[in-house]
């Protein structure tokens, strides 16, 4: 046995400082409804009658006193206790394991020292950072010159440098830059409250004001500022371009990711992820760039009777962002996931076809789930966002909170009192002290995705019913299958192996191909696509069963040759989003059915690429040596794998796609915004994310949401023109 694996089958997590690290990100990283519950049974496991209580008579000592907390309990016991919490049918208790599992595996996997390297890495077969992005990087800094050209500046800094603001600068600083692009800022009238409760520090004033900087809010900002519009962005996250990435798991998702990459809903059923960067989810995605279906533009045009969407005016829009990403189909080399996918659907006869990617046909990278290294990954930060910064109209107002939507009555010409929105209250932190600001605008745009901007309206005094709910997730469940690097037979790689022996499950594109051999597309348009993830070690060991400490650390010796394939369902099932850390949501029995027909194909696509073993995300950790396994065997593993339940946290469901939260439709009583993308309740008020999608897409959504924010631009335009000549 290697000695890497054997250091790491020696390796605890104490040893490695998680317990610290844990405790850190459950005091100052982690949001949860359920978080104190879980710090309760922490602390309960410190008392020896608590232990008692959660863990039962194996927790007892033969020896006076009898009764121990849990760190005295010796390691044998403590993973008996741990294994019967992870099959509990209390509630609770599933919960507790639940979280512990997936904080533990989560920072014990990605933690690094001060070389940016983890204990666990060689073992598994992990290189960490992206060798090429490492390289290139330490290059480009040692090779600074004194003075830097403005191609030198976008090398370094990333396109955007010029229009990005920080509220940490000096506030002279801070001003002087928004003057120079054209913003008036002014003190407010003391005199006058713009809410209930705020009164802002200073005023910047502007045509239109931005919340979100993702697919959506980066679309209309830059379609608004090229039309000489001043616009001004918030971005709660940060901008992390090119030099400034790290290509790090953990770091990644604490600087990228909404809740630190640590969304869940309240019944722990389901992990969210969403980017909360500038570029949004288009900064941290799989580069899929695929079209609205023609079944769903069928359905929101006839069912829900918005016409754009059978339009040219829609398809101009499809053909626009389409260009502007330079989404093509081909793929110079495939990486070892696809390759896995493509040759199991070949075997079977399943359909096939590639996806649109809006990279070139060479960017293999796996790594673009945490940033782009060299910007040919076209999110709306290379993108829209440009144009922003080039127009010499926009700025981006990274690490800023938009606090409320303002808005104040008003009496038309046929003296009905209506409201009319006139910006946003943002807070930042400056040398310790909180403050907030105000942006005025003509039009105000929300942005945020569809967990955040639901809050943010009720938060700015909205009352429609209908904000936050009909939250559609795309449920995705997996299936895995390890595909040695040797032959069995030698302990020399076998240059025969397939996939070639140096192939890596986490290199290459994360996305070239799909199957919608299940997808149902031609019929009721509900079912569901099989694609491939990005899956480095964190996510990894937090979504593998966890049977005993010994068994994870065994299957995650297989990370880097076991290939993940997912079943992603278009769900008629729907949630609530009361806020980005408050979120509940319940699968439709038929969109239950949808995943366990689509897990089937999974299976025996894997065994058809060749996989030696094959299994699922599902808590009794079963595998099957396919090789070593009668048809009849298979069959059997196959129906069972594929047939069990969902319920009680038995098996981990995710979602990268959120969407439906503010619906668009044509009756305020059943959605949030009229077919313009303006909100019922407040004029002047636009949404422009997934939120306004009147259903669950059933595809990557990235080309969809760009599309609506191109039309949704137009009638900003409209109305920013018509207040310009009145």
């Amino acid at each position: 046995m290697d000695d890497n694996v054997i250091k790491f089958l020696h390796t605890s997590a104490s040893m490695n400082r998680t317990p610290q690290h844990l405790a850190w990100m459950m005091s100052e990283r982690i949001q949860h409804p359920k978080l104190n519950l879980c710090k309760l049974a922490l602390w309960l496991l410190s008392t020896r009658i608590g232990t008692l209580i959660l863990c039962g008579k194996a927790s007892l000592s033969s020896q006076f006193p009898y009764l121990q907390n849990f760190s005295r309990v010796s390691p044998n016991k403590r993973e008996e206790i741990v294994q019967s919490w992870s099959c509990s049918n209390i509630k609770l208790i599933k919960l507790l394991f639940v979280a512990l599992k997936v904080l533990t595996l989560l920072v014990f996997f990605t933690q690094v020292d001060e070389k940016n390297q983890n204990p666990s890495w060689k073992a598994i077969g992990y290189c960490g950072q992206d060798p090429e992005f490492k390289t290139q990087k330490e290059e480009k800094l040692n090779s600074k010159p004194e003075k830097l050209s403005d191609k030198d500046e976008e090398e370094l800094y990333g396109p955007l440098y010029k229009g990005i603001i920080t509220l940490k600068q000096p506030k002279k600083a801070f001003f002087n830059k928004l003057q120079k692009l054209g913003f008036s800022i002014s003190r407010p009238n003391l005199k006058k409250r713009y809410s209930s409760s705020i009164c802002p520090s200073f005023i910047i004033e502007c045509d239109a004001v931005v919340v979100g900087s993702g697919s959506g809010g980066g679309v209309i900002a830059g379609v608004l500022a090229k039309a000489g519009h001043k616009v001004l962005v918030l971005e709660k996250g940060s901008y992390l371009a090119r030099t400034n990435l790290s290509l790090l798991e953990g770091s990644s998702m604490d600087q990228m990711f909404l809740g630190h990459g640590l969304v869940i809903t309240k019944d722990m059923n389901a992990l969210l992820l969403a980017g909360s960067t500038v570029g949004g989810g288009s900064t941290i995605n799989w580069s899929a760039s695929i079209d609205t279906p023609s079944h769903v533009l069928k359905d929101w045009s006839n069912i829900y009777e918005l016409e754009m969407f059978q339009s040219e005016f829609y398809k101009e829009a499809l053909s626009i962002v389409r260009e502007k990403m330079g989404v093509q189909d081909r793929v110079d080399e495939e990486g070892f996931q696809n390759m896995i996918l493509r040759k199991g659907c070949e075997e079977l006869g399943y359909p096939l076809e590639n996806i649109p990617r809006n990279a070139p046909p060479n960017h293999y990278c796996g790594w673009c789930n945490m940033g782009c290294k060299d910007g040919s990954k076209k999110g709306t930060n290379e993108t829209y966002l440009v144009d922003l910064v080039k127009s010499s109209n926009g700025a981006i107002i990274q690490e800023c909170e938009a606090l409320e939507v303002i808005h104040e009555q008003q009496i038309n010409y046929e003296k009905c009192t209506t409201s009319k929105a006139i910006g946003v209250t943002c807070e930042f932190q400056y040398e310790g002290v909180k403050e907030i600001f105000m942006v005025k605008s003509k039009a105000t745009i929300v942005a945020c995705g569809a967990l955040s901007t639901p809050s943010l309206l009720k938060k700015s005094g909205l009352k429609n019913p209908k904000i936050g709910k009909n939250l559609h997730i795309h449920p995705v469940v997996c299936a895995w299958g390890h595909f040695p690097d040797k032959d069995g037979t030698d302990s020399v790689k076998n240059s025969q192996v397939w996939p070639e022996p140096d192939k890596k499950s986490y290199e290459g594109g994360i996305m070239s191909v799909m199957s919608k051999v299940v997808a149902n597309f031609e019929e009721s348009g509900y079912g569901t696509v099989i694609q491939t993830p990005a899956l480095h070690p964190g996510m990894f060991s937090l979504v593998m069963p966890w049977i005993s400490g010994l068994d994870i650390k065994m299957r995650m010796c297989k990370f880097s040759r076991t290939a993940h394939i997912f079943a992603l369902a278009r769900d008629k099932g729907s949630g609530e989003a009361v806020s980005p850390y408050s979120i509940s949501y319940k699968m439709d029995p038929i969109d239950e059915e949808n995943l366990k027909v689509g897990l089937e194909k999974l299976l025996r696509i894997l065994a058809a690429a060749g996989a030696e073993e094959i299994g699922t995300h599902h808590t009794t950790g079963r595998t099957l040596k396919v090789k070593e396994s009668s048809v009849d065997e298979f069959e059997c593993f196959v129906k069972e794998e594929s047939s069990r339940e969902f319920k009680n946290l038995s098996m981990p469901i995710c979602s990268a796609h959120q969407m439906g939260s503010c619906r668009m439709g044509i009756d305020p009583k059943m959605s949030v915004v009229n077919p313009k993308g303006e909100t019922w309740e407040i004029e002047d008020l636009f949404i422009g994310d997934t939120s306004v999608f009147p259903t669950a897409l059933g595809v990557n959504p990235m080309v969809t949401v760009q599309a609506i924010a191109y039309c949704i631009a137009q009638n900003v335009l409209q109305v920013l023109k018509a207040k310009k000549m009145n």
